[in-house]
């Protein structure tokens, strides 16, 4: 019960965090800037998780940017950059009149949690925008159950009639969403105009899910390490940095279609991850892999992203493809680096201690319980 209501949470913080966060950095060499045509850039959200960063990218390369909020939620990273762009205040909800007036090279829709909200905007802003750029989730393909999720897969445009089950709703609605608004934003803008970004799991600095910080807090320790998942169970993320960026170029090149943002580059298993991640840190580390699936559920183990059981529905949740990204210029930056990068971040003035403790020190949170799980582990080999 514990676990699924854990579950649970976790959905519902991710949809409202936007995911579908971070510290500076890029991948690109500041000569490119120059080759750039300079675009007046409209952002739906922008102060979230991975607005900030799509803002820090573009001012870099000489665009300009607007981003339309309700003004009340305040970015933990590139705090300094917003005082550079335009302020649009109003409400996705009931009040867009700050969006009737403008023109634009492009629509970055990072907001779009709501199908009307998406139709609404894409239909005003239609004649006076070129690209309309979507934000939307490999949810989209909901159930996952394939072993090679492509941007042709099928998609999720209707939940069933009778769903019993809490998570499998939330996960339904959340896709069907995602989709319908995907094909909103198609009919409003045409698909010569539209470009629709489906990404993973992503992590780094200003993630306010918390569904990644597990890992730089524990890895920095060092010691057993809890690694959840079969030897071959594989997993995909991306660090959010790396996801801004490469929005951003597509809108630069008018690469127009629908792109997995996913990585990394091949394949990886969950030790594999694991095993490269430790590296971020100078720490005797021992990997105390845990296989048995009904054991971690018991012990309150349902999820430890990126790790997600490869069950049921979730069978392929880490098999989207992502060589049509990768091609249209999709880089990923090194695992280690962002892992550092994102302890770093926990560890600054960005985060207060009050919310460090209040995760760290969750008694029903696997980094307080690892010990006690492995000992159980241990005790049942």
């Amino acid at each position: 019960m514990e676990s699924s209501k854990s579950r649970r949470n976790f959905i519902k913080k991710s949809i409202v965090a936007g995911i579908a966060i971070p510290i500076l950095g890029t991948s690109l060499l500041a000569c490119e800037t120059e080759k750039t045509k300079k675009l007046k850039i409209l952002i739906l959200g922008g102060t979230s998780f991975l607005g900030p960063h799509q803002i820090a990218y573009a001012l870099k390369r000489g665009h300009s940017v607007s981003i339309f909020t309700r003004g009340k939620t305040k970015s933990t990273v590139h705090k300094e950059l917003f005082d550079k762009v335009e302020h649009l205040i109003g409400d996705r909800n009931d009040n867009l009149t700050a969006l009737e007036k403008g023109e634009w090279d492009v629509v970055i829709d990072n907001s779009g949690r709501n199908v009307k909200w998406t139709t609404d905007t894409a239909e005003l802003l239609k004649d006076r925008a070129k690209i309309y750029l979507y934000t939307s989730s490999t949810g989209v393909y909901y159930p996952y159950l394939g072993e090679n999720i492509t941007e042709e897969t099928k998609t999720l445009t209707k939940e069933p009639d009778i769903l019993e089950n809490e998570d499998e709703k939330l996960e339904y609605w959340y896709g069907v969403m995602k989709t319908n608004s995907e094909n909103a934003v198609i009919k409003a803008f045409g698909a010569d105009r539209t470009i629709i970004t489906r990404p993973t799991y992503m992590f780094g600095p200003g993630d306010k899910t918390n569904r990644f910080i597990h890992w730089p807090i524990r890895l920095a320790k060092g010691g057993e390490v809890l690694v959840p998942g079969k030897a071959d169970d594989l997993v995909q993320y991306a660090d959010v940095r790396d996801v801004a960026e490469f929005m951003i170029r597509l809108a630069e090149n008018k690469t127009i279609g629908k792109f997995n943002v996913a990585g990394p580059t091949t394949q990886q298993t969950m030790t594999g991850f694991v095993n490269e991640a430790k590296g971020a840190f100078d720490k005797n580390t021992t990997l105390i892999p845990i296989d048995d699936y009904d054991f971690l559920e018991k012990n309150g183990v349902s999820y430890l992203v990126p790790w997600i059981p490869p069950v049921g529905n979730n069978y392929g949740s880490s098999k989207a493809a992502n060589k049509k990204a990768i091609a249209a210029g999709l880089t990923f930056r090194d695992l280690k680096t962002s892992v550092k990068e994102m302890h770093t971040w926990w560890f600054s003035d960005a985060i207060t201690q009050e919310e460090r403790d209040t995760f760290e020190k969750n008694p029903k949170g696997v980094l307080a319980r690892e010990q006690e799980i492995i000992k159980n582990w241990k005790e049942k080999a």
